[in-house]
């Protein structure tokens, strides 16, 4: 038996087909596929001595060629997946599965590929007899075909399912095609086991390596938005739960085994209510409270599907006895979610990008380092740490805690009243500033929040001298001959980019002499006060342990950047030159809502924006209008003015001409015109040229 088995390993590589495999579940079923070498999977009848010459003889070789339908264009490159298709006729579809060994179809999320993963299981049954050699069909189902099941003993409800009675199952009403899809499959696959197996795998609720279920809870609890995390009904529902990868070697195992039995139940061994899971991340990604509130509310959560709040409110006890029977599996997450959330967090930040971002911003006072931090923490969607907003909020919420004290916590209780003594007295014996051993006591909490930790900060204006450095992000009990050491918690902290910006004393001075009075008061940049602080930056910055010195020891990126103007293409090359140097945002971009509603507004600026520049050239167009009339008229009665005087000068002289005519000329005119008339010369020009010079008056 032990050779046979040793002759099955050497067939290698299979061909495994997997659908969608550019969703959550099938990508990482794919990638686990796609990293097994032949031999990876632990078979419990091999002795050590096989076990051995099994992994000596394949050492190396890859188990499985992957390849797999995606539901769109991909949008990233997935090397391992020898090959992609898309938008598949059943034809084409049928031909590519027909020269498959390994045919797996997940059904878990998408409720669409019920009728193709149908079709598939059916018309490989169907060519059974042109197959070139055995295949296997493996349907990834879901723990909701068992949602309505019947205790097992009503006088016992804490006595668990398992996938040994998995005929009593009933499925919820929303997943009725499912378990019909997993009756046929099992089914398909009796006709003939030796060509055609099938098996139905009922995946509990997946979690790991990003999310995809539990994403609501950890984005929620990760950007920090709200004080507490909702919990959807009364959260005492019993999960059933599997990391994605135990899920891939459960899948990967019944390949290589090939067991005798057709359903198997994929679940850890965890039985975490919904209220354990989500308080479990609210604490450790989050605020640390959570909320409940009615079920129905669920389905006013844009970033929860039918499917997935059906799944969330599920109630079941599942034991998986035949993957402890059968395979000697070596489990990721055996325990569960809670158990492991460490790692599931840290699977979280690392495959969403998520990782923290922590910048500090020293320069002289009225440098613009509150100004840079606000734009760099607008950018990178990072928290703004000053002093003075720390300190308010940390007595704000001690005076908080103190009046709401719960009798029953009294260390705590005792801890933050004497915590808030200390700030207060300390402020009052030095004029509203802290001790540096309590500043740095605040700022280390504050550093160490859930929200500085998952996404990150901008520390403005601190701290001021090597020692409070010192102090802040090294324990003096950890000293290293090689420099400066830090401790685990204060690696968390320390940034990875100082950004030291620096002007000269008369920029310096001119700026504040230019501030508007009741600014300069709030940033105490009174002109004797600015001048002694500027005096003391100086003196502090030009000391052999210069706080830059501390973060040049830890080998901190220091970018220093010279302030020459105020003028904003000068500043906004700056902010320029920053961003190239701390590179890509590293948190959540904005939601669709959140695009959404910046459309929106764009929209709605740009019509208003419109509207003002119709409105305006309309105005333009009247005022035009106005003035061409008002110069018209102008023009018009200029011109009649001119009209009139010219009629008046040729009315002036036409009278005197007129008088000269009448008394010089036409009497003796006339006079020569009835004799011509009366004539009739041939040529009455000449008679009346000759009667003229006869008749002239200045000739008698």
């Amino acid at each position: 038996m032990a050779e046979q088995r040793m002759e099955r390993l050497k067939l290698s590589p299979k061909r495994v087909f997997i659908n969608n495999i550019d969703s959550y579940a099938s990508k990482f079923i794919a990638k686990f596929l796609c990293e097994c070498v032949v031999g990876a999977a632990d078979d419990p009848d091999l002795t050590e001595e096989e076990e051995e010459r099994k992994v000596s003889n394949h050492s190396g070789e890859k188990a499985f060629y992957v390849v797999g339908s995606v539901s769109e264009s991909p949008e990233e490159d997935r090397p391992e997946i020898q090959e992609e298709y898309s938008t598949l006729c059943r034809d084409v579809l049928l031909s590519k599965l027909m020269r498959c060994d390994v045919v797996i179809y997940n059904i878990s999320q998408h409720a669409e590929q019920l009728e193709e993963a149908l079709c598939a299981v059916t018309a490989l049954h169907d060519e059974m007899n042109h197959f070139s050699g055995p295949k296997m069909f493996i349907l990834v189902s879901t723990v909701m075909t068992w949602a309505c099941s019947r205790p097992v003993d009503p006088d016992d409800p804490e006595l668990p399912f398992n996938d040994e009675i998995f005929w009593r199952r009933r499925a919820h009403p929303n997943f009725k095609p499912h378990i019909e899809l997993e009756k046929r499959v099992v089914k398909l696959g009796k006709t003939n086991r030796k060509l055609f197996s099938t098996y139905v795998v009922a995946s509990g609720l997946q979690y790991g390596m990003g999310e995809q279920l539990f994403h609501f809870f950890f984005k929620t609890s990760w950007l920090g938005r709200t004080h507490s995390i909702p919990v959807f009904g009364d959260g005492k529902n019993i999960v059933p739960t599997i990391h994605i990868n135990d899920l891939a070697s459960v899948i990967h195992n019944v390949i290589e085994h090939q067991p005798k039995v057709y359903y198997l139940l994929a679940v850890d061994q965890s039985n975490s209510t919904m209220e354990d899971i989500v308080r479990t991340v609210a604490s450790v990604v989050g605020p640390g409270t959570i909320q409940k509130k009615r079920s129905e509310e669920a389905f006013l959560t844009k970033d929860l599907s039918v499917m997935e709040i059906d799944s969330l409110q599920v109630n079941l006890r599942l034991e998986a006895v035949l993957i402890k029977e059968l395979f000697s599996m070596t489990w990721l997450s055996e325990s569960g979610l809670v158990e492991n959330i460490e790692q599931v967090v840290e699977e979280y930040r690392q495959n969403r990008g998520l990782l923290p971002l922590r910048v500090c911003v020293l320069g002289p006072p009225a440098v613009g380092k509150s100004s840079v931090s606000k734009q760099i923490c607008e950018h990178y969607r990072l928290h703004h740490i000053t002093l003075k907003d720390t300190v308010s909020e940390t007595i704000a919420q001690l005076e908080a805690a103190v009046t709401n004290s719960d009798p029953e916590s009294g260390d705590e209780d005792a801890a933050a009243e004497e915590l808030l003594f200390s700030l207060k007295d300390s402020m009052e014996q030095n004029g509203g500033v802290l001790d540096d051993h309590l500043l740095v006591k605040v700022l280390k909490d504050k550093l160490m929040s859930n929200p500085c930790r998952n996404q990150g900060f901008v520390l403005d204006g601190f701290p001021n001298t090597y020692e409070q450095a010192k102090e802040l992000f090294y324990d003096g009990d950890h000293e290293s001959e090689d420099g400066p050491a830090v401790t685990s918690a204060s690696r968390k902290m320390i940034p990875e980019f100082v950004l030291v910006l620096d002007a000269s004393d008369s920029f310096l001075q001119d700026r504040v002499m230019n501030l508007p009075e009741r600014l300069a008061q709030e940033q105490n940049y009174e002109q004797d006060h600015f001048l002694q602080r500027l005096t003391r930056y100086r003196e502090t910055n030009t000391e052999d342990e210069a706080v830059v010195n501390y973060f040049d020891e830890l080998d901190v990126s220091l970018l220093y950047l010279e302030v020459t103007s105020s003028s904003e293409p000068d500043t906004l090359q700056l902010m320029q030159k920053i961003f190239d140097t701390v590179g890509k945002p590293r948190n959540y971009g904005r939601s669709i809502q959140e695009v959404q509603e910046e459309e929106r507004r764009e929209a709605e600026e740009r019509m208003r924006r419109e509207e003002q520049e119709k409105a305006e050239e309309e105005r333009r167009e009247e005022e035009e209008a106005r003035l061409r009339a008002a110069r018209w008229e102008e023009w018009t009665k200029s011109l009649e003015e001119v009209r009139q005087q010219e009629e008046e000068l040729l009315e002036e002289q036409s009278v005197t001409m007129r008088i000269y005519l009448m008394e010089q000329v036409m009497p003796t005119l006339s006079r020569g015109l009835i004799e011509c008339c009366a004539a009739r010369p041939h040529d009455p020009v000449d008679f009346l040229a000759e009667f003229l010079l006869k008749n002239n008056p200045s000739s008698f």
